[in-house]
């Protein structure tokens, strides 16, 4: 928020300067982002009027003019447009300095002599306005100091306040925290009713009181808005970073400034019947104050009359309902509106309004009316008119409900590492507009006041008073606690030991948003919904991932596009699944590969990755891991037909591995095979504890086995046979051939095996070894329908 440091010295003026008041703000928790001056470094420019204007004899485009100083009258030739006799304008005598040290001297100018400068905002760096001469009002007192009659001798301060401190987004507010650090007491204006002078009501109707418990409506009638905004008050808008529009206008910024209350002005004669206060209805739609139409949806808040939506609730005003220079009657409205109701909303339909901006931190619910009355005193001091009688309607059961918080004097001092005296925390606390309802044995009962909806919690409280003390003033201790080691179970193997595997095969860690676009994830996973944000980012961040392919997926268009051909990236991370009335949050293990085998150069040929590569960085996890996991083949909707495998670890699932399906690469935009996997994380980090087993120093024997079997069968079933038949003292089964062709016959394959045994204490016999091999064979001829290679 931007305010001027003037008007804030009219609430409460403490005696430091201005870097050491931007410090003190910065140190009580409300970081200043940056301070400047409202006006360029200039001097010797006057309040000067224009008594005449003549045409230049020999400049068709410029203008000889009479200017009064004060003490005389002066000739000026001047090129600005909206030169006239009797404006009241900045002038720039001999002798004075505009910003850029550009110093003002007699000169000629086609001829004819120029003892100044008129000037613009532009060129006295007010704004960036140049289009012609800056007008004063008609009273402005020629031959004043400029700088002293706009008290130009101001700064800018721009507070960058956390979404907590919505109280502070007001002079008020501001003026508050400045008084309490400096133990003073804060002036703002007085407020007093307005009486109301006719009997006209604003018909209200609230039918969405979860929505807006409170709201305020009043007729002001007769009122003339082609008045001027008083300088005053326009530029106390301009130094808030807030551009003058109309008196109306005006006036509702500035008390929004002032109280932090936002409010807004109908034209009277545009509501048709009341105003109510509703959800939109389905297809609606309205034309905004910035001229964009906007269809309504049914979860938006809006103000309507009994025809139509006519704006936004706490978030902008519609177009045709709006004030102008035409207006005679105003329907006057403040309300306090849900921040839950109002959040996200300005954002979903591309706005961001300083009203918004704090409806969604909330408004002090106990603030309407005073805003209300001090916004009626000002209209009608500036456009005349005749105010009503304020209409109030609210719902008192949705109302913020009043806190009495319990503080604890021990846990102060446990929290902020010191012992603060009980008299100085409750002058703290008094000072902070916090009322101590009651005395405890322990400490206080604080009474929390409206305009705090942060304080909920004791440790808020605590956090004001270490705030006001100040953080410098807090000792600087060590933090003291005992350490116990934590239990960590040997077979269940740490996430680093995975993540540095993968690295070390030539993946890179990726980290993508856990939110994901519901048109790219329904592409890869049909059976479960993705659980909508309630706010959503963008539409392409809209809903919780159900897996972590979705963002690795966009990552590898990412870098594909630019010019990225090797991609290996792996993530673990969560996914989401709902379950019934709960989130069930899994943690996965996901990745992609695509490209070249190995990077490119002299010696590696350019062999793109497939599917056996991938599988064979899985079999090296798991042999990390020490787990046995099958590869089993299986279908996939986002997987390419036989090239997908589900993966099974003692009969449960664990995760997939396959081709990306060509249509779902097509729709992603994606060049070259794309491989990709996924793992159930909790699934394989429970492997097997290591132990030590002595190395057999008697001979290892094997027997090599030649069989003939169907195409569909799968080395990893006549391996589980082998291991199953083969005797305890089987130390491993190899394939070291596979054959097809029309020796061997249509739809069938050969296989070659060699099995190996060792005995941990003698040599084995051949009697032995034949037993095992012959039951090997006999289980692959009853189990899969094997013959043996002659």
């Amino acid at each position: 928020m931007k305010f001027s440091e003037q008007w804030l010295r009219e609430w409460v003026n403490p005696k430091i300067d201005t870097q050491a008041l931007v410090d003190q703000i910065t140190m009580a928790g409300l970081e200043v982002d940056d301070f400047e001056a409202v006006a360029g470094a200039f001097s010797d420019v006057i309040v000067g009027e224009v008594v005449s204007v003549e045409p230049h004899p020999d400049a068709d485009k410029l203008r000889v003019c009479q200017v009064a100083g004060g003490s005389e009258t002066v000739q000026v030739v001047c090129g600005a447009p909206n030169v006239r006799p009797g404006l009241k304008v900045p002038f720039a005598v001999v002798g004075a300095v505009l910003p850029g040290d550009f110093k003002i001297k007699k000169a000629k100018l086609r001829g004819q002599p120029s003892n100044g400068m008129l000037c613009s905002e532009s060129e006295l760096e007010l704004s960036e306005s140049h289009e012609g001469l800056m007008e004063l009002p008609e009273d402005a007192p020629v031959g004043q100091d400029l700088r002293d009659y706009l008290g130009l001798n101001d700064v800018t301060i721009d507070v960058d306040l956390t979404p907590n401190r919505s109280d502070c987004l007001s002079i008020r507010g501001l003026a508050r925290e400045v008084g309490v650090l400096n133990r003073m007491v804060v002036e703002g204006p007085e407020i007093p009713p307005v009486e109301p002078v006719h009997s006209e009501l604003v018909d209200i109707r609230i039918d969405a009181p979860e929505g807006c418990p409170r709201y305020l409506g009043r007729i002001v009638r007769n009122v003339d808005l082609s008045a001027e905004t008083p300088l005053w008050m326009r530029e106390r808008l301009r130094r808030s970073g807030i551009r003058s529009i109309d008196a109306a206008v005006d006036v509702t910024n500035y008390v929004m400034l002032e109280l932090g209350q936002p409010l807004h002005a109908f034209d009277r004669s545009e509501i048709s019947g009341g105003v109510v206060v509703r959800w939109a209805k389905a297809g609606e739609k309205l034309v905004l104050l910035d001229g964009q139409e906007v269809g309504l949806t049914e979860e938006t808040l809006v103000i309507a009359d009994h025809d139509k939506p006519i704006a936004i609730a706490g978030v902008m005003g519609g177009e045709h309902s709006g004030v102008a220079e035409a207006t005679r009657d105003l329907v006057l409205e403040a309300a306090f509106f849900d921040p839950i109701s109002i959040a996200g909303k300005a954002r979903h339909y591309g706005l961001h309004t300083d009203a918004s901006h704090r409806f969604e931190r909330g408004v002090d619910p106990l603030l309407t009316r005073d805003a209300m009355e001090r916004a009626t005193a000002l209209l009608l001091d500036i456009v005349g008119g005749e105010a009503g009688e304020i209409v109030e309607v609210h719902s008192a059961a949705r109302l913020p409900e009043e806190r009495v918080i319990e503080l604890r004097e021990q846990r102060v001092a446990d929290v902020l590492g010191l012992t603060i005296n009980r008299t100085e925390v409750e002058e703290i606390l008094t000072r902070l507009g916090l009322h101590i309802d009651k005395l405890t044995r322990d400490g206080w009962k604080i009474h929390v006041p409206s305009y705090r909806p942060d304080i909920t919690i004791e440790v808020d409280l605590i956090e004001e008073i270490g705030r006001i003390y100040g953080y410098n003033n807090l000792p600087v201790t060590e933090p003291v606690g005992s350490l116990g080691l934590r239990e960590e179970k040997e077979a269940v193997r740490p996430l680093s030991s995975v993540q540095a595997l993968l690295v070390s095969r030539g993946y890179q860690e990726a980290v993508t948003y856990s939110f994901v676009d519901d048109k790219i994830q329904s592409l890869i996973d049909i059976h479960n919904e993705g659980i909508e944000l309630a706010n959503p980012i963008s539409s392409d961040m809209a809903v919780m991932r159900t897996s972590l392919w979705p963002g690795l997926l966009k990552t590898v268009a990412y870098n594909q596009n630019r010019q990225q051909s090797r991609i290996r990236f792996f993530e673990t991370g969560l996914r989401f699944i709902r379950s019934g009335d709960e989130i069930d949050q899994v943690p996965m293990l996901s990745g992609v590969v695509s490209g070249p085998q190995n990077p490119e150069s002299w010696v590696n040929g350019r062999r793109a990755v497939d599917f056996y590569d991938v599988k064979g960085d899985l079999e090296a996890l798991f042999d990390l891991l020490g787990i046995d996991v099958e590869f089993q083949a299986a279908e996939h909707a986002a997987l390419h037909p036989g090239q997908a495998a589900e993966l099974r670890l003692a009969g449960l699932r664990v995760g997939w591995v396959g081709a990306l399906h060509p249509q779902v690469q097509k729709k992603l935009d994606l060049d070259g095979t794309i491989y990709v996997f996924e793992l159930f994380l909790n699934s394989i980090l429970s492997g097997y504890v290591p132990n030590f087993k002595e190395f057999s120093k008697f001979p290892e024997v094997r027997r090599d086995l030649a069989i003939i079997i169907r195409n569909e069968v799968t080395y990893a079933e006549v391996q589980r046979i082998a291991r199953q038949q083969a005797g305890e003292h089987l130390t491993g089964v190899r394939v070291f051939d596979v054959f097809e062709g029309e020796a061997i016959g249509e739809g069938r394959k050969s296989l070659a095996l060699s099995l190996f045994w060792q005995h941990p204490e003698r040599t084995l016999n051949d009697d032995e070894i034949q037993s095992w091999f012959n039951a090997v064979i006999d289980a692959l001829k009853a189990e899969l329908g094997a013959t043996l290679r002659s």
